[in-house]
């Protein structure tokens, strides 16, 4: 006989009080739909997968600019042309990543879950350094497969509602959590837009400025490094970018971003190697 009292019932750790943290409730109840846990250990998975390449992040007087191309390889191969590599983690927090796509969309959508689940329980949002600290702890969750040749490494950035400012967090594959100051990049071409960066920034940079720079330090990264995507006008596909402050979280739209971008090819047209830095 069916018990019909239990159909449709939720299982008993559902209803009884427990973490904050849905990924702890995974690893308690169902550690097997952890990222981490998916593939079989000794697997090289490492060449048979997408990779996500190049971001970047700058601060702006009172908030946080973040943007990332849009290619992703496969090997010597462009695997797709307009991957979307920037998100929103929450009403104040943006979140990307290069290395591994797959795994990489898995364990931001992961962390977005992890912060609304969070709140839910917790009636409370987490601070911008919790919600750092949080991801660190997600991301030394994967070790193993990074071991395997599928790192994700993440560049996190927000509002801090405290401070009134914008603070931007990179990590390695260990988890580690470092705090960087005015701007920061990662992935493949992220030495190149770094120097682009470094060049450009400002301490009195506006949003629209940020975004120029950004833009700017993408179309360096694609200049010399083959993995990076640069601006497809032909196609239409320009960088993903994101604007964080006292407002919150919004992507630009793509209008918006097409004009920086169509501005920052022309200006190359005159100067191929872009502009000149400002003396300060």
């Amino acid at each position: 006989m069916v018990d019909v009292s239990r159909i449709g019932s939720l299982p008993a750790e559902f209803l009884t009080a427990g973490t904050s943290s849905f990924t702890e409730f995974l690893r308690q109840h169902s550690p097997e739909l952890l990222p981490g846990n998916r593939v079989p250990a000794g697997a090289d998975l490492g060449g048979l997968t997408p990779h996500a390449t190049t971001l970047v992040a700058t601060t702006f007087v009172g908030g946080v600019v973040m943007a990332g191309d849009r290619r992703a390889t496969m090997g010597n191969m462009i695997a797709q042309r307009d991957i979307q590599k920037v998100f929103q983690a929450d009403e104040y927090s943006a979140v990307g990543m290069a290395g591994a796509a797959g795994l990489g969309l898995e364990l931001i959508r992961l962390f977005q879950l992890e912060l609304e689940h969070y709140e839910k329980i917790e009636g409370t949002v987490l601070s911008l350094e919790g919600k750092a600290n949080r991801l660190s702890h997600m991301i030394r969750g994967n070790l193993g497969m990074a071991m395997q040749g599928l790192a994700v490494v993440p560049l996190f950035a927000g509002y801090d509602l405290g401070t009134g400012s914008g603070r931007i967090f990179s990590y390695d594959v260990t988890g580690g959590r470092y705090e960087e100051h005015q701007f920061f990049s990662v992935g493949s071409g992220s030495v190149f837009a770094r120097g682009a960066l470094k060049k450009l920034y400002r301490d009195d940079l506006t949003a629209d400025d940020a975004i120029a720079v950004t833009v700017q330090a993408l179309y360096d990264a694609a200049d010399d490094d083959s993995a990076t995507g640069g601006p497809d006008l032909q196609r239409r596909i320009f960088p993903i970018v994101a604007v964080v402050d006292d407002a919150g979280y919004r992507q630009r739209d793509e209008q918006a971003v097409a004009q920086i971008v169509e501005e920052v090819v022309a200006g190359r047209d005159v100067r191929p190697d872009g502009p000149v830095a400002p003396l300060r």
